[in-house]
C-alpha cells in the first residue's frame, strides 16, 4: 500500500529505485516486487517537484500506480499511451526521461504542463482539453491495422472527461471499425461505480484472462450455429456481469468491460493489464483511484489541491503584495448573484467550471437555477438556447478556450435564432503557465464575424460589472470577455445599469498618436500616453464598433494604434481597419496584439512582454513606427 505523506518535502528526497528508472526500458528491468517501493518514491518525488514549481497536483498523485503499471506492462513508446487532458501526466513525464527537467515545469523555455508531441516520443498526443483520448487512440489503432503493426493503443480517460459527447462518439465508432485497443477509465470520483474490493479484483483477473477469453470465443463459435442459443448465452453473461460490475453500457457498445478494480493495488493492476494486453478487440478497464492519493490534505480536499503554487523557501523574506482588486471571475460571480435577486428568469450554466468561474455562491443560493452540465460545452450552449426560447435569461459562464468547442452551437443554435444568451467568457487572452491550449487567444476573432453578436471588452472591474448588465439586457446574443486574475482595483458602482451600446470613452486627450484599447491593457496604454502625449481611448465595444469615434480619431491624429490581448488576425484592430477602408479613409495604423503563432507557457508578464503588450513593448512599437514615417 502507498505511504501517506502529510507535508510537501522541501528537500529533494532520496529515490534509489527511481534513480534506476529514468526511462520505461529501465523501469521494465526492475522486479515486480520492487514496484511498490518505486511508486512510493515516485509519489514523494512528485510532491517535491510540484512544490518547487507549482502546477497540477491531485490528479498526478492519483495515478502513480497506474502510470507505473502501464509503462511496465506495455512496450512504450512503441505501444501508444494517450493521456486525456494531461493534468495527471507529471508521473508519466518523470518516468519518460524528464525527471531532471521537472524543475523547469511550466516555466519559460521549460517543459510543458501537458503532454506535448514535440517534447518527447512518449507523448503520443498533445492535449490540454478533455475527452479527446479515445478518438486519438482509436485513430492510432486504425493506422496500426493498416500498417500491419501489432503495437497497442491505450487511452487513459477520467470519469469527468467521459461525460463529454466526443468520448461516447469514439466508443461507438470503435466497434464499427473493429479496432484493437484498450481504454482505461480512471474513476477518481466514484461517479460510475462504488463496487471495489476483493471480489471485484478477483473477477477482473478472471474475466480478463486468456483462458476466459478462449472459452468465451469457443462457446461463441459453437453456440452461434444453434438458433438463439448464443443470444441467450450472451445475455446470461451480461446479466451475470451486471450483477457484479457496472459495465453493461460499455458491453452494449461492443467493449469487453473489466472492473472496477482498485487503481492503487499494483499486483492486481499488473495482472489485469498483462491479461488485457494480450486480448484482441475492444477492451475497457475500469479502475477506481483517489485523487491526491498519498498526500493526506489532498485526499481530504481534492478540489483545493487540484493545483498548487510553488512553495517559498523557509527563510525567504516575506513578499510585499502589490495592491490589486478582486479577481475578474469574483466580480462576475457577485454580479450573477445580484442580478439573480432582481430577475427570476436568470439561469446560470457552466461546463464543469463552478469553482474556476466563481459560481459557488450562486449554486448555493439558487440551486434550482444553476446547471453544471459537466464537460459538455456544446450541450451547455444549446441548453441555453432552449431556455432562451421559453423566455428564460441564461448566462453561460465559460472559458474562452472552451467556448471554441461549441462554436457551431453558438452560431446555429443561438445566433441564427437571435436568442437572448449572455456569454461570460473567462480566461480571455494569455493565461500563463498552462500554455497555448488554455489561452483565450481567438475569441474576438471568432465572435466578431457572427452577425448580431454584441462583444464587449472591459478594462477594469467596474466596466465588467456594467457590461454584464448591458449584455444581459441586450436583445440577442452577447459576450463579455475578461482575463484571468485581478483588476486594477477600480471602485465598483453596484447599480445594475447598462452602458450605452457601441460607445467608447476618451480617457486621455493627446495629439499625434491615438491608442485605441480593447480590454485590460488600458492602464499600460495610459502610462504610454503620458510618455508620448498620446490620446488614449477605452473602446469598450468590439461589436458594434464606435464608428463615429474612430472617424473622429482618424481625422485628428497621424497614427492610430489598436491594442488587444487577442490574435491580431481578425481581431478588434482588424475591425477598425475594415471600417476605415469601407469609408475610403487612408490612415497609418499599428495593430498590437497576439502574433500569428502559439505563445508558449511562461509567467503572464513574460508572455505579455514577448508579445509586446506590456508598457515597454507598446511604447517601443509606437516609437519604431513613428521613426519609419517619412520626414
Amino acid at each position: 500500500m502507498p505511504t501517506t505523506f502529510h507535508e510537501i518535502p522541501r528537500e529533494r528526497p532520496l529515490t534509489p529505485l527511481l534513480d534506476r528508472a529514468n526511462t520505461p526500458d529501465e523501469l521494465r528491468r526492475l522486479g515486480e516486487a520492487e514496484l511498490e517501493t518505486l511508486a512510493d518514491e515516485l509519489r514523494q518525488y512528485l510532491l517535491y517537484t510540484v512544490g518547487q514549481t507549482g502546477g497540477h497536483f491531485g490528479a498526478g498523485l492519483g495515478v502513480i500506480e497506474l502510470t507505473v503499471a502501464l509503462h511496465y506492462v506495455f512496450d512504450t513508446p512503441d505501444d501508444r499511451l494517450v493521456w486525456d487532458v494531461g493534468h495527471q501526466a507529471y508521473p508519466h513525464k518523470i518516468l519518460t526521461g524528464r525527471r531532471e527537467r521537472m524543475g523547469s515545469l511550466r516555466q519559460k523555455d521549460g517543459i510543458a504542463a501537458f503532454p506535448r508531441r514535440s517534447e518527447s516520443e512518449y507523448d503520443t498526443f498533445g492535449v490540454g482539453h478533455s475527452s479527446t483520448s479515445i478518438s486519438a487512440a482509436l485513430g492510432m489503432a486504425i493506422a496500426a491495422q493498416r500498417q500491419g503493426s501489432k503495437r497497442k493503443s491505450v487511452a487513459v480517460i477520467g470519469d469527468g472527461a467521459l461525460t463529454a459527447g466526443m468520448a461516447f462518439e469514439a466508443l461507438n465508432h470503435a466497434a464499427d471499425v473493429k479496432a484493437n485497443m484498450l481504454v482505461v477509465l480512471n474513476d477518481n470520483d466514484m461517479s460510475i461505480s462504488k463496487n471495489v474490493g476483493g471480489l471485484s479484483n478477483y473477477l477482473a483477473k478472471i474475466l480478463s484472462s486468456r483462458t476466459y477469453a478462449n472459452v468465451r470465443e469457443g462457446s461463441k463459435k459453437v453456440l452461434s450455429k444453434l438458433p438463439g442459443a448464443w443470444e441467450i448465452a450472451r445475455k446470461t453473461e451480461e446479466h451475470a456481469k451486471g450483477m457484479l460490475v457496472s459495465g453493461t453500457m460499455f458491453e452494449e457498445l461492443g467493449w469487453n468491460y473489466i472492473g472496477p478494480i482498485d487503481g492503487h493495488d499494483l499486483p492486481t493492476l499488473l495482472a489485469t493489464l498483462r491479461n488485457m494486453r494480450d486480448l484482441e478487440g475492444l477492451q475497457f478497464l475500469h479502475v477506481v483511484t483517489k485523487k491526491g492519493k498519498g498526500f493526506a490534505p489532498a485526499e481530504v480536499d481534492p478540489i483545493v489541491y487540484h493545483a498548487i503554487t510553488k512553495l517559498e523557501p523557509i527563510n525567504a523574506p516575506a513578499k510585499v503584495k502589490k495592491p490589486s482588486g478582486p479577481k475578474y471571475s469574483s466580480v462576475f460571480g457577485q454580479w450573477l448573484c445580484e442580478m439573480a435577486a432582481h430577475d427570476e428568469r436568470l439561469m446560470a450554466i457552466t461546463p464543469a467550471m463552478k469553482e474556476g468561474s466563481d459560481l459557488v455562491a450562486f449554486s448555493e443560493r439558487h440551486p434550482d437555477r444553476y446547471f453544471d452540465v459537466a464537460i459538455a460545452e456544446q450541450h451547455a450552449v444549446t441548453l441555453a438556447a432552449g431556455m432562451a426560447c421559453e423566455g428564460a435569461k441564461p448566462v453561460v459562464a465559460i472559458y474562452s478556450t472552451f467556448l471554441q468547442r461549441a462554436y457551431d452551437q453558438l452560431i446555429h443554435d443561438v445566433a441564427v435564432q437571435n436568442l437572448d444568451v449572455l456569454f461570460a467568457i473567462d480566461r480571455a487572452g494569455l493565461v500563463g503557465e498552462d500554455g497555448p491550449t488554455h489561452a483565450g487567444s481567438f475569441d474576438l476573432s471568432y465572435l466578431r464575424c457572427i452577425p448580431g453578436m454584441l462583444i464587449m471588452t472591459p478594462s477594469d472591474e467596474n466596466e465588467l460589472h456594467h457590461m454584464l448588465t448591458t449584455g444581459y439586457q441586450f436583445t440577442g446574443p452577447a459576450a463579455v470577455r475578461y482575463p484571468r486574475g485581478s483588476g486594477p482595483n477600480a471602485p465598483i458602482d453596484r447599480e445594475l445599469s447598462p452602458l450605452p451600446i457601441g460607445k467608447g470613452v476618451v480617457r486621455r486627450q493627446g495629439k499625434g498618436v491615438a491608442l485605441l484599447v480593447f480590454g485590460v491593457q488600458l492602464s499600460e496604454a495610459l502610462r504610454v500616453g503620458e510618455t508620448l502625449d498620446a490620446t488614449v481611448v477605452d473602446m469598450r465595444f468590439v461589436k458594434p464598433l464606435d464608428e463615429a469615434l474612430v472617424s473622429e480619431l482618424a481625422a485628428s491624429h497621424d497614427l492610430l494604434v489598436t491594442i488587444e490581448e487577442n490574435s491580431v488576425m481578425g481581431g478588434a484592430g482588424s475591425a477598425v481597419s475594415e471600417f476605415l477602408a469601407s469609408q475610403g479613409t487612408l490612415k497609418p495604423m499599428l495593430h498590437l496584439g497576439l502574433p500569428d503563432s502559439y505563445v508558449e507557457h511562461a509567467r503572464p508578464d513574460q508572455m505579455l512582454a514577448e508579445c509586446g503588450l506590456d508598457e515597454a513593448g507598446i511604447e517601443a512599437a509606437i516609437r519604431t513606427r513613428l521613426a519609419q514615417r517619412p520626414a
